[in-house]
């Protein structure tokens, strides 16, 4: 009977199931039996377990049952079983954030935590400081203080890890008063204590620079024995030379150098893996952490090889000449039985090869197991593809179709965009291979299950098919994603069809018959696409698909007055005023998607200022700005400046709170001084009365001086001006009429290029470029000295432009060392600005990264405009 049982609860575990499942009324009903008298420790340690089960599988209990479960729990105290004692402490620390008054077993947890039974201490000191708050920590801090230096490693240890859980649970002042207690522990010959005393030590200084360099100087040269604290000495050594900006030639760089000697090899590892991705460890440094990495790879261990192989993959990204040395030992990992480590030895060659023969044969290695390895490690591969194919240009065709046959294969999501993004890299770099790559996607669309990825492959079809050879085969696979795919698939397929429709004058009567049985598809969407785009394409006008100079906001208040109507009149588009271009541009290029502005609405500042009277005549706000804090948060007067930028004009509203509890301020106003010419103040508007605890506006209109002369980016210093009258603190009444003028200096904040700058979601870039044409256009070179990263530059560059980074052209894939960046914004005036910068790293050279820019507009003034700001 036993064994069969037994067969079955294996059967069930084997198969993944919860044998618990949907039994939580019955299991709290179980839990009756804490309350019977004599305990029965075997059936009371059941009940504990399915419960701690059930809690840990997401089952959530109300209030009421959790508090009625614990004081059920807490009579358990009785028991002396030592099993059922350790669940117990469990139970409370799962119960503690649901159940009320759970402060009641305090008492108990001090007296386990102070006696003899060592079991007991250490869950007994993480159980109590799971539930304890300010004041009953205060109580037992005597006690803690006596477990941090416990002889016990357990104990110890128990109490530095419910000390780091004390320091986020509001409790910080307290622990922060044990430093004595916690550098003793420090000095314990238990690694694991001394691991977490670091941890704790550390954390309770991180916030005072000076005190963690001395922390960490006075380690550094103290022999620490505990493998595990020496890890994390090595990790907040590393962190601390990146922060501080020190270089490696300080004394900190040659402690973590000389761990690479250390006799323990999890230390020696960790040392490596922190010189290799230090942005300032040079090639000298990085070439002997990667001689150390190299003995790793022929390690005995498995675990030692992988990490070893795993750093040496990224460090071949930034240093591939330095990971070339390891080559020969990379080779023999190849053919190991771990397929994951040899997946990363063939990948981190791929990455070193120095030419194109060396790479057919790592493919064919790599095509004989690509099956027996998880989703993870084929990204890796794709990556590594994805670097080659920018290395060896011939060789993008070879490796189109080994992807190609990759994306046959059984895979997740990550794996297949992977393929489909490298391959759609290749096709715009490389347009002699575009219809190969086309023709790979059109298969892949055939099976693919990704809704996202059809819709990008769709939109690439569309862009790229009318410009084959005989785009009318690109015409069969997106009519057949039209009868069989999903609605956000067919209403992609529409627009696709209708694009090449409209660029190929051969297709289009096809094009309309294939577009006319959209019109009873069970979507609108669907439907409302295929009538647009029919109604376009019979007209023959292609003008329709320019962006739309229609005022949005215009548009919806008439739809809204016309939804309030009986609407027994059809709506009249053309009351509805407009907005002309700045400059007349070339007609768009067909089917170009309209450009939607990047904004957040109107927010509770941009109402503020539009409430103002004189400021009515300003117009409608073209971007408001996150607030700026110009004083510290502790200070007698804490005022944040919010910039609007308008047609012509920039409103400062400087947002200002009285923190003196004796003060009552009037006439408070901010004097704000440009430092270049040109900005000149026309308004002033101050605050009347300024009250303790009190936050109030005051504004300063300036005219915009002349923007295409540079004048915009200018910092403002900033003097508050204000009347003091002295008032009771607790009626706030003034003790007299008379008061005293006074003034308190604020910070310094700027006016840059990119307040003036609308962020655009340019759905469509390589339309919109070509339809603003080459006549306003200027290009220029730079030499970015300041950055070691493509991505460092890229952000940069965004933040300083304050531009749109269109078709996610602002992430760079690990590896490359070239990248193009996209941007989209509008100029205050109106003008559209397009970006195209070509950005190239080589991290063997000191240089920087070089950027090649190319601007963009319908106005011939904002293109120079760009590039002068960059100079």
């Amino acid at each position: 009977m036993y064994a069969r049982k037994d067969r079955k609860d294996d059967d069930d575990s084997a198969q993944g199931g919860n044998k618990w499942s949907g039994e939580r009324s019955s299991v709290l009903q179980e839990a009756r039996v804490f309350n019977k008298s004599p305990l029965d420790p075997k059936k009371c340690s059941q009940v504990l377990t399915k419960l701690l089960y059930l809690l840990n599988q997401g089952e959530k209990l109300s209030a009421a049952e959790a508090t009625d479960t614990f004081f059920a729990m807490t009579r358990l105290f009785q028991s002396s079983d030592v099993m059922l004692r350790r669940l117990v402490y469990l139970g409370i620390k799962e119960l503690a954030s649901t159940a009320n008054d759970v402060i009641i077993v305090t008492s108990s947890l001090t007296k386990d935590m102070t006696g003899k039974e060592q079991l007991y201490r250490a869950p007994a000191i993480r159980a109590l400081c799971k539930i304890a708050d300010a004041g009953t920590l205060q109580a037992v801090e005597r006690y803690m203080k006596q477990a941090i230096v416990d002889k016990n490693g357990s104990v110890a240890s128990g109490a530095l890890v419910s000390c780091l859980h004390l320091l986020n649970q509001g409790c910080a002042d307290i622990v922060r008063r044990w430093p004595n207690e916690v550098q003793e522990a420090l000095n314990s010959d238990d690694a694991m204590v001394q691991y977490h005393a670091l941890g704790l030590l550390y954390q309770i200084r991180m916030n005072d620079k000076l005190a963690v360099s001395k922390l960490i100087s006075k380690y550094t040269k103290y022999n620490v024995k505990s493998p595990y604290a020496l890890c994390l000495l090595i990790k907040l050594t590393c962190k601390m030379i990146e922060d501080e900006g020190y270089g490696t030639d300080c004394p900190m760089f040659n402690f973590v150098e000389s761990c690479l000697r250390h006799k323990n090899e999890m230390v020696v590892y960790e040392a490596a893996h922190c010189i290799v991705n230090m942005k300032s460890t040079g090639p000298s440094e990085a070439g002997r952490a990667v001689a150390v990495l190299q003995l790793f790879l022929s390690s005995p261990k498995a675990m030692l090889r992988f990490a070893a192989v795993r750093t040496l993959n990224r460090v071949a990204c930034n240093h591939p000449k330095i990971v070339m040395s390891c080559n020969i030992d990379l080779e023999q990992l190849i053919s190991g039985t771990n397929r994951s480590i040899a997946t990363l030895a063939i990948t981190t060659l791929l990455k070193t090869a120095s030419n194109e023969s060396s790479v057919e044969r790592l493919m064919k290695q790599i095509e004989s197991f690509m099956t027996e390895i998880s989703d993870e490690f084929k990204v890796v591969v794709v990556e590594s593809i994805q670097s080659l194919c920018e290395k060896f240009p011939n060789k993008q065709g070879t490796m189109m179709g080994f992807l190609a046959k990759m994306l046959r294969e059984d895979g997740g999501f990550e794996y297949k965009k992977a393929i489909v993004d490298t391959i759609i890299d290749i096709i715009h770099s490389n347009e002699d291979k575009m219809e190969i790559g086309l023709g790979h996607l059109c298969e892949f669309i055939e099976d693919c299950e990704h809704t996202s990825l059809a819709v990008k492959i769709l939109s690439l079809l569309a862009t790229k098919g009318p410009k084959t050879k005989n785009p009318s085969k690109y015409v069969r696979f997106i009519y057949n994603r039209l009868i069989l795919e999903n609605a956000q698939v067919r209403a992609a397929s529409v627009s696709a069809l209708a694009q090449i429709g409209s660029e190929c004058p051969n297709l289009t009567n096809n094009v309309i018959v294939l577009l006319e049985r959209s019109l009873m598809d069970e979507d609108d969407e669907v439907r409302d696409r295929a009538a647009y785009y029919l109604k376009i394409l019979q007209k023959g006008n292609t003008d329709l698909f320019t962006q739309l100079t229609l005022s949005i906001h215009g548009l919806e208040s008439a739809l809204c007055e016309y939804l309030k109507s009986d609407m027994s009149v059809p709506f009249d588009a053309s009351q509805i005023t407009y907005e002309p271009p700045v400059k007349q541009a070339k007609p768009a290029a067909p089917l170009a998607v309209p450009e939607k502005k990047i904004s957040p609405g109107k927010n509770v500042y941009q109402e503020e200022v539009l409430e103002v009277p004189e400021f009515a005549q300003l117009g409608n706000v073209f971007r408001t700005m996150p607030p700026i804090e110009l004083t510290e948060p502790e200070t007698e007067y804490v005022v944040k400046v919010v910039k609007h930028i308008f047609g012509e004009h920039v409103v400062l509203q400087f947002n200002c709170t009285n923190t003196v509890n004796d003060q009552l301020l009037e006439n408070v106003s901010v004097e704000p001084v440009a430092m270049n010419g040109g900005w000149k103040a026309v308004h002033t508007i101050p605050i009347k009365k300024l009250g303790y605890q009190e936050t109030a506006s005051c504004f300063v209109c300036f005219q915009q001086p002349d923007l295409l002369d540079g004048a915009y980016n200018s910092g403002f210093t900033n003097t508050l001006k204000f009347t003091v009258k002295d008032c009771d603190p607790t009626t706030g009444e003034p003790d007299d009429n008379d008061g005293y003028p006074d003034e308190y200096v604020l910070e310094v904040f700027e006016v840059s290029l990119s307040d003036f700058i609308q962020k655009v979601a340019n759905v469509d870039f390589v339309n919109s470029w070509e339809e603003l044409g080459p006549e306003n256009e200027l290009e220029d070179t730079f030499v970015l000295s300041a950055y070691s990263s493509l991505q460092q530059a890229i952000e940069k560059i965004q933040d300083f432009l304050g531009m749109h980074a269109c078709e996610r052209s602002d992430q760079v894939p690990e590896g490359k060392q070239t990248h193009v960046l996209i941007l989209a914004g509008t100029f205050v005036n109106g003008g559209r600005i397009l970006v195209r910068a070509r950005l190239a790293h080589d991290p063997t050279m000191t240089q920087g990264v070089t950027m090649n820019m190319t601007v963009r507009s319908n106005d011939e003034s904002l293109p120079e405009l760009i590039l002068t700001s960059l100079a």
